[in-house]
């Protein structure tokens, strides 16, 4: 195990930490598949409405390498194919109500036939990993620094030898560095470790693989058997019980949410007059995406977070003095408590803040504030890569070293930018760009 430590970052005081400890619900009788969570991935359906399916069967194939599939995480029927735009594939909806570890007949190994493959991904791009690309290490982080993350330790508690099993598997590609990460968000990213440790060149390229996910792919190359669970934490400021969780990948959310949420009559209110109280996210408050109340876990994610709607109106806004309010800058009197943050370890609860989805203005000219920096702990300089990533300047891009960073790099970024700019969808789109004139 290596270890790095890291300084610059931030470590947002959420409140709704979870209790440690598991609750078993990996029946939820409801899974799915969504594609859109994979980048890079053009969806090719094999399976029809009413099918019956096994654990590991393939429902979805890369139309550009059918080696790539998505398989299901349980046994059960095709309940439904779930549509959008343009009839863009969203959800393959299985419906089961056994999660019986599924077997291979012959020899399982590691490869993208497998149905362990989808969990290891390729930077630069954060795409499933192709093994012709012959990737120069293989990086799994042991500590999640988001908000509420779940505690790495704590989650793999008695599959440890799974976890070997799942390195050992993976070093027949690369070299594996198991990296516990030290200091704020985002120490515990894998751009962040990278760039400590073994920064991307173009023309380069590394595989990730979370860590309990590299438990998963253990089980699978000892046992053949195909379970892809998770210990999640379900927690934050509008959560009623926060606790940890057993799931599968692509679990239905509803039993946790009619557990969980504040408001009983959600998700039945009237929306078209009234918001709804909470917001339901799926990932990392930060960089994660909204469900409804009875969607499902992205198929990356470990953690739920639950937050209120801020779509009330703040009185006077920025000028009351906010002693209650989170403040990076000193734009409120709680900004000032910052330098006092030494003393929370001598403290008996550390303080936290109940925060909420309201941007506390609207979207405003890009500001050059010089905060980005603080929070940035790459050899990079962000706002000048952000500048050439609106413009499109791929040159410029290159330059600043596009290739080390994905969207959730950029997140704190996001949170403290006083001009509320959608920061991880501009690097989205100018990494999809240089992935497509890659590819072409």
């Amino acid at each position: 195990m290596e270890t790095i430590r890291i300084k610059k970052g931030l470590d947002i005081p959420l409140g709704g930490m979870p209790e440690r400890t598991v609750i078993d619900a990996r029946n939820m009788g409801r899974y799915a598949v969504k594609p859109p969570d994979v980048v890079g991935f053009t969806p090719r359906l094999l399976v029809t409405e009413g099918e019956t399916v096994s654990a590991g069967q393939p429902l979805v194939a890369d139309k550009n390498d059918p080696r790539l599939t998505l398989p299901s995480p349980a046994d059960g029927v095709v309940e439904a194919i779930v549509r959008g735009e343009k009839r863009r594939l969203l959800e393959v909806v299985v419906q089961s109500g056994n999660t019986s570890a599924a077997k291979d007949s012959g020899v399982p190994e590691l490869s993208p036939g497998s149905p362990v493959w989808w969990m290891v991904k390729e930077r630069p791009f954060g795409i499933i990993a192709r093994p012709e690309h012959k990737p120069k290490g293989i990086y799994i982080s042991l500590r999640d620094t988001n908000p509420l993350a779940p505690d790495l330790d704590f989650a793999l508690r008695g599959r440890e030898h799974e976890f070997e099993a799942g390195v050992k598997a993976l070093e027949v590609y690369a070299p594996v560095h198991c990296v516990k990460a030290e200091g704020p968000h985002p120490a515990g990213n894998i751009g962040t470790i990278v760039a400590a440790l073994n920064p991307i060149n173009k023309g380069e390229c590394i595989w990730s693989v979370n860590a309990q996910d590299v438990a998963n792919i253990g089980r699978w190359v000892t046992t053949g058997a195909y379970r892809p669970e998770r210990v999640i934490s379900v927690g934050g400021p509008a959560a009623k019980a926060p606790k940890y969780y057993r799931v599968l990948c692509g679990s239905s959310m509803q039993r946790i949410c009619d557990v969980q949420l504040m408001d009983p009559c959600y998700p039945q209110l009237p929306t078209t007059h009234y918001p709804l109280p909470t917001r339901i996210i799926s990932g990392s408050v930060l960089s994660g995406s909204t469900i409804e109340a009875d969607g499902f876990l992205g198929m990356y994610d470990q953690q739920v977070t639950f937050v209120e709607e801020g779509d009330q109106y703040d009185f006077m806004g920025w000028l009351m003095p906010g002693l209650k309010k989170y403040s990076f800058s000193y734009t409120f009197l709680s900004g000032l408590l910052r330098p006092f943050k030494a003393l929370e370890p001598l403290m008996p609860v550390k303080p936290t803040y109940s925060f909420n989805t309201n941007m506390h203005g609207s979207v405003r000219p890009f500001l050059f504030t010089g905060n980005f920096e603080r929070v940035f702990p790459f050899d990079i300089y962000p706002l000048q890569l952000i500048k050439a990533c609106i413009v499109g300047d791929v040159e410029l891009q290159e330059k600043l070293g596009i290739y080390e960073v994905e969207p959730e790099d950029f997140a704190l970024c996001e949170f403290i930018d006083p001009s509320k700019t959608e920061i991880q969808t501009i690097i989205r789109k100018a990494l999809e760009v240089l992935r497509k004139e890659a590819v072409s």
